[in-house]
């Protein structure tokens, strides 16, 4: 005769959140090095609130690597093979590269997509130690493509990183004239944000 009573079961583990999978994943890229956190003022209506986790000396000492959490978390239309978020890589160690495209994801959640050859005009100077007001988004150089592409955080689509390049103005709208494949191939370093514009 079969017990009325179940046998008891343990209590499963619970799945990793969407933020825990992809803060392993930047666990896993960094070998642990712990970050810091500044979540970013959201003050538009309907805008999605975003965390700038940011690594000082990464890749290299003397550079800041930050990263966005949040703007995945956002819908736009042109978002069909994944969602993103965004990475800066600068030979500067003044955090304001970070709070910059954080402030960026934040404000323009869901109405840009962020793709590669988008400019964006951060209307004013990013730092005092440069003279550059803008971005172009591309690939991230200090990430391999698997690293950056198809991130499973347990949503129907995955994460990809973007890449934030800092520009001048004059590039700008050089690169929205002559294109991102035309300015990539002049001599310019994208890590440098106390260089004379290319163009």
């Amino acid at each position: 005769m079969k017990s009325p009573f179940r046998k008891a079961q343990p209590e499963p583990a619970s799945a990793p959140s969407r933020v825990e999978r992809y803060l392993a994943h930047l666990d896993s890229l960094t070998q642990g090095i712990e970050p810091a956190f500044t979540p970013m003022d959201a003050d538009r209506p309907g805008a999605r609130r975003v965390t700038v986790i940011r690594y000082d000396d990464l890749p290299e000492p003397g550079m800041l690597t930050a990263l966005t959490y949040g703007l995945s978390l956002a819908e736009h239309p042109e978002w069909r093979l994944g969602r993103p978020e965004l990475c800066i890589s600068v030979r500067s160690q003044d955090p304001c590269w970070g709070y910059a495209i954080g402030h960026l994801a934040t404000q323009m959640s869901g109405e840009c997509a962020f793709c590669y050859g988008d400019t964006l005009n951060f209307n004013e100077r990013i730092s005092e130690e440069s003279a550059m007001t803008a971005f172009v988004v591309f690939a991230p150089a200090v990430l391999d493509r698997a690293d950056f592409t198809g991130i499973d955080v347990g949503d129907r689509l995955p994460i990809n990183i973007a890449g934030m390049y800092p520009i001048h103005d004059r590039e700008r709208l050089w690169i929205r004239e002559q294109g991102l494949e035309a300015f990539w191939q002049l001599e310019w370093d994208p890590y440098d944000v106390t260089r004379q514009p290319a163009v």
